[in-house]
């Protein structure tokens, strides 16, 4: 049979259709595919770790995160760096990140909680301690330093300074830090027995065998320890929220509570 001109065009175009449609259905699934950047809490690697190496498996999506202290993270997303997600160890840098508009509308939610922590090197004389006024923790320390994160601008440091001064102990201490630039660095200096005690989140503790808790701070001795987590405004990933949303899986709490962290009330993947 003879083919017309109109009908091998019609072939051609139909053709060129199909091909550009499965190109760009190719080019969607290759942008569904990108890798998510996040920026994290230092306090949380451990945890975050084992959460994204499962998220990666099922979703095939990689996580690149940045560990460090959350004021230098909200700083770097205020210079502009390249991140999809933001979760903070405390609520006034995510706070700070939001007043700015660097957080997306309507991603912003509670996540985890923790507590804060005295610890020991494993091989240290000191025992359980009860965290009160009458704790003489300059006794304590001798003539060693107390091991906390930056007090001024690091959660972990400001929680520590808040829960000393509310029992009456700052004034005993407050020359006599030995301050780190995050909490990790801080729990490293007690692992490795250059501080005597340190103060940390307890998952801290929990992720360094070389630290042994000797006292848990009460309840009401700081302001409540919440990990806020957001998807930042300039990302342009599409995996991004469903990440958010996997985070408050009950998957991901089973990992989280196994390292320690409690579920901030209302954490939900909504």
């Amino acid at each position: 049979m003879k083919r017309t001109p109109f009908l091998a065009a019609a072939r051609f175009f139909a053709a060129f259709a199909l091909a550009a449609a499965f190109g760009f259905f190719q080019a969607a699934n290759a942008q569904d595919k990108q890798p998510l950047t996040v920026f994290a809490a230092a306090s949380l690697k451990n945890a975050l770790d084992e959460v994204n190496a499962a998220w990666t498996k099922q979703s095939g999506v990689e996580i690149r995160t940045s560990y460090a202290a959350s004021s230098a993270l909200a700083k770097q997303i205020e210079e502009g760096a390249l991140a999809d997600l933001f979760l903070s160890a405390d609520l006034q840098w995510m706070d700070y990140t939001e007043k700015k508009n660097l957080i997306r509308a309507g991603t912003r939610q509670s996540l985890l909680g923790n507590s804060l922590a005295i610890v020991a090197s494993k091989d240290s004389k000191i025992g359980e301690l009860k965290i009160d006024e009458k704790l003489d923790l300059a006794k304590l320390l001798g003539d060693g330093r107390l091991s906390v994160a930056s007090i001024e601008a690091v959660p972990a440091g400001r929680y520590a300074k808040t829960a000393l001064t509310r029992l009456n102990l700052w004034a005993s201490v407050d020359k006599k830090l030995a301050e780190a630039e995050n909490v990790r660095a801080a729990l490293a200096l007690v692992s490795r027995g250059e501080a005597p005690l340190g103060i940390v989140y307890s998952t801290d503790a929990a992720a360094d065998k070389g630290v042994k808790v000797v006292g848990t701070f009460p309840v009401g001795s700081h302001p409540a320890i919440v990990y806020p987590v957001g998807v930042l405004e300039s990302s342009k990933n599409a995996a991004a929220e469903r990440y958010r949303k996997y985070l408050s899986s009950g998957e991901a709490q089973v990992i989280f509570r196994k390292h320690g962290f409690t579920i901030a009330s209302g954490a939900s993947a909504t």
